[in-house]
């Protein structure tokens, strides 16, 4: 019985001791020599790929957010402010949709077939919207215009992006709404569209953080 107990104490401290190395190796030292090297080699993409300005983050370049007035009393939904560039929905716009805010808490789509009601009034409402929001004096949005991610979310519901023609069908009205031309607001989206990565993979794509971003420094001269 001494020998056979003494056995399983031998056995059990030597599993202890593998135990905490490895604990100490995978959990402690393995984590912070990936963590080192990730913040030397590309401490951006570390730290989740920021974007600064002035100094100040003001969101990611991997996930979108919104643009939108500050919230009246009363009101359940934000408005969007129309001075911006803005994002494509985030996963349905009713109150039973996944996502309407960007949260990073959430993410996914919606699920609905192509044929739900509630899907189709969704779009039918945001493509509405998009008219009104981008029809200005002398340019009138058609419903033929309204590309396919101004009315419907990413599988994410956080994407960044939004096309170049949905960048393009905002230029008007970004135009008026800060006093600047057609010319210089189209310039801005051409410069910030993406081609498709090596040539081929993909579609062409605008970040609408940077495109804002850019927009704010070209209202300030």
């Amino acid at each position: 019985m001494n020998n056979s107990a003494a056995n399983t104490g031998r056995v059990l401290w030597a599993g202890l001791r593998a135990l905490l190395v490895l604990t100490v190796i995978t959990g402690v030292l393995y984590p912070l020599a990936v963590t080192g090297i990730a913040q030397v080699a590309f401490p951006g993409k570390a730290n989740g790929s920021e974007v600064k300005v002035d100094g100040k983050v003001v969101g990611s370049e991997l996930i979108g957010q919104t643009y939108n007035l500050p919230l009246k009393d009363g009101e359940e939904t934000a408005a969007p402010d129309l001075k911006w560039f803005q994002p494509r929905p985030s996963n349905g716009l009713g109150s039973n949709s996944v996502n309407t805010e960007y949260s990073i808490i959430l993410s996914g789509a919606t699920n609905r077939s192509g044929d739900n009601e509630d899907l189709i009034q969704w779009v039918n409402d945001a493509k509405a919207a998009v008219i009104k929001d981008n029809s200005v004096r002398g340019y009138t949005v058609k419903p033929s215009d309204v590309p396919a991610d101004a009315v419907t979310s990413s599988g994410s519901g956080l994407d960044p992006h939004i096309s170049p023609e949905y960048a393009k069908l905002q230029v008007h009205r970004i135009a008026e709404k800060n006093h600047l031309t057609v010319a210089q607001v189209d310039k801005l989206v051409a410069d910030h569209t993406d081609g498709r990565i090596l040539g081929f993979v993909g579609e062409p794509r605008v970040n609408v953080l940077q495109l804002n971003i850019a927009l704010k420094e070209l209202t300030k001269g």
